[in-house]
């Protein structure tokens, strides 16, 4: 893992307050637009960024092979608030780092605490009760509080600086995976937390999210991810369904309207992913996004972006707030982007879409004790921002050898089998799911312009790939996903595993901008490249990765997150490329950007090896 510091040569002077030169939290903002308004590095001067600093692996250390690029790969977004650099690392620690040399001012070792990496810390600044505090989740359920100032735990929280977040959720799963895999969100005195479990079986602890007090780390407040007996939305999941299940969780970055004490919480799919025989109904509040009020955590409103979803179809990257502007007025809103491919701008205190939703018929299901959802809600603006289906005339073609191997796969799984949007595997044949498990969009989510009124995001074309077959004696989900190519998720996809390249037309990932005052695409380009294919006349084809995008008032959107090993800018307006550099490793994650005490602004990205989900 590397944390990549880029300059600009002509950097100037500083103008803006510090505390907008900064990037406090892991979507940026606590509204998560992801947006900075420093604009030294701008679409003029932006051709001569540069190197700075680094802080990580020498790029002759980092073995690219499969095995290791899964143990070293990482999502984390570094955070830069009052002079200092925090962020942790696929080594199982938290660095806090000269924001203007990369120069390491103090690491906690999180050991066996950390059996998986973060994506993020949280900072808190502090009063006259406690100092200014980190906070971080770790894998095996503890929150800890680390001192900013000098790395150690503040003993007044939990136990001695550590809390233990198990207890109330998984007594009756004590073995299962309960994981806090996103860094938890701050409002006034108050950190929430969501976690992560298991998705591949039904069972397991309660992803129930809470609000802890940040001096004490006494519980403040808890919502049901399942609602209990009579709660809203209780008669959408089976009978005590809630006892048991470990699903949805809320494993994606929350925001915050702080004006209104509202946080909003992306929350992913309800487990089993791809069959849902077990759990008949609408399943809220899975695949949606949930407005409490963030004192007390009590619900105010809820829009499911998928219904009952069989797909993998989390809705969990961070919802954006932004303004729109219609006939003159300015309407707060809430901007949902879903692996679908879909957008929705939901009034900010209502939920309500500010564009038309229809609830559209979809393919139903010939799987044996399968209930698929008659509808799922379709915005009428924007347009699917990706790929929702494929014919067989769609398939690769062009490069001889890619298309032979796409053509041979066609006739091994006996056709193109695809029933349009929200085709749901079936228990006849292998089908081709657009998008597939992977999205669309995924967890790198939007970033916002406000001045320009854009919304900028990433999407990647890759098809889901599987037939559900009938599971071995006792276990406990009756039908599993196969994939002719193999076991695991990166094999259940029409592509080439072996080279990543998918097998319909490029592009295979796009990044586009939609004007959030019209609900209309802007522009859009292919976002990244095979080199292969561009060694055999085969250009700009789009790249699978992870990770999104961050805007600049500088006119400029930044964005790694292809398996191309680029990091690139792109004029905001047009969607030009500005600037392209190689790195020595793959950047799945979003960038981010801050001034220095030094006056000139820096561009981030962290670097590993293959998004770990990849290799699934």
């Amino acid at each position: 893992m590397k944390i990549c510091g880029w300059i600009c040569l002509a950097s100037g002077a500083a103008t803006l307050l510090w505390g907008q030169n900064e990037w406090p939290g892991y979507v940026g903002d606590p509204g998560g637009q992801r947006y900075s308004k420093l604009s030294q590095i701008n679409t003029a001067n932006v051709s001569k960024l540069k190197p700075a600093w680094q802080y990580g692996l020498d790029p002759e250390a980092i073995n690219l092979d499969a095995a290791s690029r899964f143990t070293q790969s990482t999502e984390a977004v570094p955070i830069m608030v009052s002079g200092v650099l925090y962020a942790p690392t696929v080594h199982h620690t938290i660095v806090a780092l000269e924001p203007e040399t990369g120069k390491e001012l103090w690491t906690y070792q999180l050991g066996q605490s950390a059996s998986a990496p973060l994506r993020g810390v949280t900072y808190w600044a502090g009063d006259k009760q406690s100092p200014a505090t980190i906070f971080a989740g770790t894998s095996d359920g503890h929150l800890l509080a680390i001192n900013a100032k000098t790395g150690k735990l503040v003993p007044g929280f939990g136990t001695e600086g550590s809390l233990d977040l198990r207890p109330g959720v998984t007594e009756k799963f004590p073995s299962m995976p309960y994981h806090i895999s996103s860094p938890g969100t701050i409002y006034r005195n108050l950190i929430i937390t969501g976690a992560q479990g298991q998705e591949d079986n039904p069972d397991g602890p309660a992803m129930d999210v809470r609000a802890w007090d940040v001096h004490s780390g006494k519980l403040a407040w808890t919502f049901h991810t399942i609602p209990h007996p009579g709660e809203p939305g209780y008669e959408t999941w089976p009978k005590d369904n809630w006892i048991t299940a470990g699903s949805p969780a809320n494993w994606g970055a929350a925001t915050v309207d702080v004006q209104h004490g509202l946080i909003f919480l992306p929350v992913g799919q309800p487990s089993s992913q791809y069959y849902g025989g077990a759990r008949h109904g609408n399943n809220l509040y899975s695949c949606s996004i949930v407005a409490l009020d963030a004192n007390t955590g009590k619900v105010r409103w809820s829009y499911q972006l998928t219904h009952h979803d069989l797909w993998d179809y989390d809705a969990e990257a961070a919802p954006a707030l932004m303004d729109v502007v219609q006939g003159g007025k300015k309407i707060p809103v809430v901007v949902a982007i879903s692996k679908p491919g879909l957008m929705f701008f939901l009034e900010r205190e209502t939920g309500k879409p500010i564009y038309p939703v229809e609830e559209r018929p979809v393919p139903q299901t010939d799987v044996p004790g399968e209930q698929t959802a008659p509808t799922q809600p379709f915005p009428l603006k924007p347009p699917p921002l990706t790929r929702q289906s494929i014919t067989a005339d769609e398939v690769f073609r062009g490069e001889p050898e890619h298309e032979k191997f796409c053509r041979d796969l066609v006739e091994q799984i006996g056709g193109v089998h695809n029933l349009g949007p929200y085709t749901p595997y079936s228990s006849k044949e292998i089908r081709i799911i657009f998008p597939g498990q992977q999205g669309g969009p995924n967890y790198g989510g939007v970033s916002v312009d406000p001045q320009l009124g854009y919304v900028f995001v990433n999407t990647r074309n890759v098809a889901g790939l599987g037939r559900l077959d009938k599971s071995s004696e006792g276990d406990q989900v009756p039908y599993r996903r196969f994939s002719p190519l193999g076991k695991g998720s990166y094999n259940a996809r029409f592509w080439d595993p072996a080279k990543a390249l998918p097998c319909q037309q490029p592009p295979w990932a796009e990044l586009m901008a939609v004007n959030a005052n019209t609900g209309d695409i802007a522009w859009r380009v292919p976002l990244g490249t095979s080199d292969e294919m561009e060694a055999k006349g085969i250009h700009n084809t789009g790249a699978f990765g992870q990770g999104g995008p961050i805007t600049t008032a500088g006119g400029l959107v930044f964005i790694a997150g292809t398996n191309d090993r680029r990091f690139r800018a792109f004029d905001s307006k047009t969607g030009k490329v500005l600037w392209e550099q190689k790195l020595d490793a793959e950047g799945h994650t979003n960038p981010m950007t801050y001034l220095g005490r030094n006056g000139k602004q820096y561009v981030v990205i962290v670097t590993s090896g293959l998004n770990a989900f990849a290799l699934e």
